[in-house]
């Protein structure tokens, strides 16, 4: 079985465990790379792109716990 290069917008929300409509945003906001297709103009996200991404996110995150700078959701179970 091959790997698709691309992945659509509904895949990557899958993917990221978020809505498209963030997807969207972080394609509108230049994070993601991603290019238009078709007559239609739909979104198409390579994968290797969106592998980058993540490597960028986890790098940032990681540059803000060491800084002190974490933003975001709290953890609502919080077994020790």
């Amino acid at each position: 079985m091959t790997t698709k290069r691309f992945l659509d917008l509904k895949q990557v929300s899958d993917e990221l465990a978020v809505t498209k409509a963030q997807v969207y945003t972080i394609l509108k906001n230049g994070d993601l790379p991603a290019i238009q297709v078709g007559p239609k103009r739909v979104w198409r996200i390579e994968r290797v792109k969106l592998e980058e991404y993540i490597e960028r996110q986890y790098a940032a995150t990681r540059e803000a716990v060491e800084g002190g700078d974490v933003q975001g959701e709290i953890p609502e179970d919080t077994e020790d």
